[in-house]
């Protein structure tokens, strides 16, 4: 029956000899057997532990004392590997002289006599023979290590060392060093613990039965954390602040060290402080109470120079069975797999489900049968209290789907598109090789200017599709349309035209033919699209042509002005009907009746209208130079029946013009007249001629 319960026990150190480390004495020894009366205890069982269950740590315990045949007390820790509320060690069983202590802080069993009598090294024998190892944890992982010690000391079995606690509230760094120093061990010179591996850390921190001075400082030199201590005085283990870095070893608390208040000493961190069993610095005093207050020092025995060899201890350890690495494997599209599993101790065991079944195969390698799906086995190591799922994973080749074109009218950029069955779409440029250019189902290209081919696939957790695919980004050209103005004559037709053939239409009227016609002004549309689909529009803007009314045409003289009603830059005009000219005005135009024309440059249309031209001379000399010598009306010639009266200053009828003589040679009857005013009267001529 297995006996788990704790009991409550002192302990019987001399508490002289601790008073005498605290207060600096010299020859302070905790070996009263002496140097030649060294016990010997040997013990074995390195073996293997299966979760869930009590596991003995010892096969084999000696105890041999030249001197004693017993002793107080035995001490089992676990010094590697141990973690606490998980792990326990338990005594298996009643014993008369013997009852057990679990100390969980320490990973510690105690067996001793609840009396503090010595108790005979073969009864001792058989309650180690019967402790036992428990964890809870249905998965522990690792190794085990225990020590098994006549002394209260700790022991670390990788280097040999012991590691004891001494508490002394306020002791200085420099007595505690002092202290250790003459502290011997079964002939072993003590000495401020110097920690230098991450085990040794643990057991004389984490596990320690106290917190206290350690022996490293940097009062030499600021930042140059050294051992000032044992067979490592003078090794450097830190250079720096909390941002410092070690050439070795250091398990500095987080923050530290920090030198606050000139801090030059090391001291292992009181617990609920950071990391457990981590590092602070303080100074050589420290404060004078709270957390960093001094509460010890750890003093640490082996590896001095004239220390005796001893063996005050024994050392196993228990490998936990366990699957301690798979490695899975996986194919595309279908096959067989290679997968793998690593134990601890024993053989490893394949199935094909969580539980029961039957074992498909033994061995770190299992390779499977064609798969088409993914499949998961289960490996277990010789005891395990439950299997490990390995994959065997079936990747799916993923296919990809993308069209072989993706076009746009004109230059710019192309929204290219693909999708895939499985995992992720990869684009390039070039097909096969190089980098690709992004990810995803969407890629927008560059700006464009001629055709251009990109490369598609598709990865799915390594496995790829066949092959890259060509997609063409095609940059398509757009018809080139130009906007027009145009004309319409006044109740008219115009035919417009779209220009380019061989192409669809869509007219703002919607008639679908490359011409059209129209009768009325106004702006009118046409939607012209290319055999790639692509379109452009063009504008005609169509303006009437207003046919001209003439309103008057003003004779000055011999000169003359077409006025019109509604007057446009476009309009022509004539007094022939042959010649045509901008301007509206004419000069030096002949007499009688003539004829003005009105045209648009379009020839819409054309407008005339009759007029007369009849101007008298102003003056005339008749001295028969051949210049002026008689005065006429002209333009008279076009009227038979006009006639014009010629009269003096006093009324006198001197002449009578008819269209058979408009000239008149300032003459009456025969003799020329003398220079003077003279007045015409052209009644029958006004009549007549309007």
């Amino acid at each position: 029956m297995r006996n788990g319960v704790s009991y409550t026990l002192t302990f019987f150190l001399s508490l002289l000899l601790f008073y005498q480390a605290v207060w600096g004495k010299t020859d302070c020894v905790l070996n009263p057997l002496g140097v030649n009366g060294t016990p010997v205890i040997t013990a074995t069982g390195n073996t293997v532990y299966c979760p869930l269950s009590y596991t003995n740590i010892v096969t084999s315990i000696t105890i041999a004392d030249p001197v004693d045949t017993g002793t107080e007390a035995v001490y089992i820790q676990i010094t590697q590997g141990y973690v606490k509320g998980e792990d326990q060690l338990i005594l298996n069983g009643t014993y008369p002289t013997i009852v057990s202590q679990w100390i969980p802080d320490e990973g510690k069993l105690k067996l001793y006599n609840p009396s503090g009598l010595k108790v005979d090294y073969s009864e001792f024998e058989t309650a180690i023979l019967a402790v036992e190892f428990y964890s809870s944890n249905p998965f522990p992982s690792g190794t085990r290590s225990f020590s098994i010690t006549l002394g209260k000391a700790n022991f670390l079995p990788s280097n040999g060392h012991y590691y004891l606690y001494v508490p002394s509230i306020g002791i200085t760094w420099t007595n505690a060093k002092n202290a250790a120093a003459a502290i011997t061990y079964y002939g072993m010179q003590g000495y401020l613990a110097t920690i230098t591996t991450a085990d040794e850390a643990q057991l004389a921190g984490k596990q320690a039965e106290g917190t206290g001075w350690i022996g490293g400082s940097d009062a030499e030199t600021e930042g140059v954390w050294k051992w000032m201590t044992g067979p490592e005085a003078g090794t450097v283990f830190w250079n720096g602040l909390a941002n410092g870095s070690t050439p070795n070893f250091a398990y500095w608390n987080n923050g530290e060290p920090n030198n606050l208040n000139d801090e030059d000493y090391a001291h292992i961190t009181a617990p609920g402080i950071g990391l457990p069993g981590s590092w602070n610095d303080l100074s050589n005093t420290g404060e004078t109470g709270g957390d960093y207050q001094p509460k010890g020092y750890v003093v640490e025995f082996g590896g001095m120079p004239g220390d005796n060899v001893v063996q005050l201890a024994a050392s196993t350890s228990l490998t936990i069975v366990e699957i301690t690495g798979i490695v899975e494997d996986s194919v595309c599209g279908s096959g067989s797999m290679t997968l793998e599993a690593q134990t601890s101790w024993g053989d490893v065991h394949w199935f094909d489900t969580p539980s029961g079944g039957t074992e498909v195969a033994t061995g770190t390698t299992f390779v499977t049968p064609n798969l088409s799906v993914t499949t998961i086995y289960y490996v277990a190591s010789d005891c395990a209290v439950q299997r490990i799922p390995v994959k065997a994973t079936v990747t799916l080749i993923p296919a990809v789907s993308v069209n072989p074109v993706f076009s746009r009218c004109g230059p710019g950029f192309v929204s290219l598109h693909a999708t895939t069955t499985a995992g992720t779409v990869y684009w390039y440029d070039v097909p096969t090789g190089g980098n690709y250019i992004i990810l995803g189902n969407d890629y927008n290209t560059p700006n464009l200017t001629q055709d251009t081919t990109y490369y598609v696939e598709a990865v799915n957790n390594g496995c790829s599709s066949s092959g890259r695919i060509p997609v063409v980004a095609e940059i398509n050209p757009i018809p080139q349309l130009t906007d027009e103005q145009a004309d319409i004559c006044q109740s008219g037709t115009l035919e417009l035209d779209a220009d380019l053939s061989g192409m669809n239409y869509l007219w703002s009227t919607g008639e679908t033919t490359q011409t059209i016609m129209i009768s009325q002004p106004g702006i009118y549309t046409v939607e012209v699209t290319n055999a790639s689909n692509c379109s452009d529009i063009k504008t005609i803007d169509v303006s009437e042509i207003v046919l001209p009314i003439i309103e008057n045409v003003n004779v000055t003289d011999d000169n003359v002005t077409v006025v019109v009603e509604n007057p446009q830059d476009y309009f022509e005009y004539s007094l022939d009907g042959i010649t045509f000219q901008k301007s509206n005005i004419f000069t030096n135009v002949s007499g009688g009746k003539q004829t003005a024309y009105v045209r648009d440059v379009f020839q819409c249309g054309l407008v005339q209208k009759e007029f007369v031209v009849i101007f008298p001379l102003k003056f005339f000399t008749p001295n028969f130079d051949s210049y002026n010598d008689n005065w006429e009306i002209r333009g008279m010639s076009d009227f038979p029946d006009a006639q014009v009266f010629i009269f003096d200053r006093f009324g006198k009828l001197l002449a009578t013009l008819t269209h058979n003589n408009f000239l008149w040679d300032g003459t009456y009857l025969g003799e020329l007249l003398p220079a003077s005013d003279y007045w015409r009267l052209p009644c029958r001529f006004c009549q007549k001629a309007g």
